[in-house]
């Protein structure tokens, strides 16, 4: 965080200092409830339900406490510790973050979207790293509590700063933009998640588009081109820039001829009509969108597009994202199990139709979480599109991903079945089905101890 006087903040917020010291500066905000975690010269923002620790705090001082109770006992205020009175705590902390984040004209961008958000997030992160002081969000930990002491991550030093979006509930990517207030949102994809906040596809679709709406007058919106579901978003009201990726020919920034490489996808990016050669590391249709996502918005911060591709090359992949490894009786291991809803689903299905070809390939399958009351229509869509590949043998494990396989069964799958209740009814039963012609995808949930456990079981 960059240093605030006590002071400077007192006048922002309209406050009243009734005790401590306010020669000293704050070097961090955080939520009281979050004061387990905090360190010397924080700020911290106490709703009049709060309990106060007087004496854990003071032992962390100087500190500054904001409170809208009327009434403070100031014979248990220590002297390490300021107390600032103001009319209304919630209407500090939005005073706080405007404050705060107008102190950087700096590139800010979001991103959203069912799959893909870390992998774009990490992308655009390396390619500018390499020349910038880049802040970012911590691998997918995107929670809506997360977001200001990301925003406290900025300071002077700063250049750039990348961060996603979590969405549990509808409401969730608004409140974030409040706080981050993005010169760049993305909308990677919109498949199907988070149904049990969003009530149906449409309240998911209107969740993600509060995006729209969070991004800074005159910035950018990046939004995928091939995404179905992405074409039904209003833009009516946006004012920005709008920049499409994707393969479809109208997109500004195109990828075409795309094949897999050697550990990788090499691709034509298109971009300014004018032609490249590239390559993302990572196996799927799929990295090329993060890629040409990632692209878009280093293209839009300015960056020279031959260096981008450069460094695109040299990105690493985060662990159980498609991961290959060698496994069992020399079977070939790909753990996914990092996420798992019906959109990386499909997308890793894909992957298996081009990577598995002269294989024996073996699908696992976990349950698919939070999918409200569309959890069996969902879980038999994926048991369809089973059905129609070549898949040697399927095994589902947890009473949600049972709907997978029955279905399969009924839409005349040739795979071997195999259904278990959980991980720990598999044992070594499975061990004589894997040799060294086995292509085995593990997928699911990464809320599941269980599951990621088994595929390193299955990992040499």
């Amino acid at each position: 965080m960059k240093p605030i006087a006590v002071n400077e903040i007192r006048k922002v917020l309209g406050g009243k200092i009734i005790s401590g010291p306010v020669n000293w500066k704050v070097e961090d905000a955080i939520y009281y409830k979050r004061h387990d975690h905090m360190r010397r010269n924080s700020l911290l923002f106490t709703s009049r339900g709060d309990e106060i620790n007087w004496v854990a705090i003071d032992k962390k001082g100087p500190s500054l406490v904001i409170t809208d109770k009327s009434s403070i006992n100031l014979k248990e205020v220590l002297p390490n510790t300021t107390v600032m009175q103001v009319t209304s705590l919630v209407q500090a902390y939005w005073k706080f973050i405007e404050f705060y984040r107008n102190q950087f004209q700096i590139p800010v961008v979001t991103i959203t979207g069912t799959c893909g958000k870390t992998t774009t997030k990490d992308m655009i992160r390396h390619m500018l790293s390499a020349k910038w002081n880049v802040h970012a969000s911590v691998s997918s930990k995107n929670e809506p509590r997360r977001s200001l002491p990301y925003l406290m991550g900025i300071n002077d030093h700063t250049q750039a700063a990348v961060f996603e979006h979590g969405l549990g509930n509808s409401g969730n990517i608004k409140h974030q933009c409040m706080i981050y207030q993005p010169t760049i949102g993305i909308i990677t994809n919109i498949g199907v998640h988070h149904l049990d906040g969003c009530v149906n596809l449409e309240g998911y679709i209107k969740a993600k588009a509060e995006i729209i709406g969070g991004i800074k007058d005159g910035g950018t919106l990046i939004l995928n081109a091939d995404d179905q579901n992405s074409k039904k978003l209003r833009l009516d009201g946006f004012k920005g820039k709008i920049v499409y990726f994707g393969t479809d020919a109208k997109a500004d920034i195109r990828a075409s001829r795309i094949t897999y490489g050697v550990g990788g996808m090499d691709f034509i990016l298109h971009i300014d009509r004018k032609e490249y050669s590239a390559y993302v590391p990572g196996y799927g249709e799929h990295q090329v969108s993060n890629a040409l996502a990632a692209l878009a918005a280093v293209n839009e911060m300015g960056v020279d597009i031959k260096f981008a591709i450069s460094r695109l090359k040299t990105y690493e992949n985060m662990d159980r994202h498609l991961e290959f490894s060698k496994g069992i009786n020399g079977s070939t291991i790909i753990d996914d199990t990092w996420t798992n809803n019906p959109t990386s689903v499909e997308a890793a299905l894909k992957v298996l139709d081009s990577l598995g070809k002269g294989k024996n390939v073996i699908l696992i399958l976990g349950d698919i979480n939070r999918l409200g009351n569309f959890e069996k229509k969902y879980h038999r869509e994926i048991g369809s599109m089973v059905a129609k590949r070549n898949i040697h043998t399927l095994i589902t494990i947890g009473k949600k991903a049972e709907e997978i396989a029955r279905q399969a069964m009924r839409d005349g799958s040739n795979a071997n079945i195999r259904i278990f209740e959980s991980v720990r009814d598999i044992g070594n039963r499975l061990d004589h089905l894997f040799d060294d012609h086995s292509l085995v995808l593990i997928k699911g949930p990464m809320s599941s101890r269980g599951m990621i456990d088994f595929a390193k079981s299955l990992k040499k």
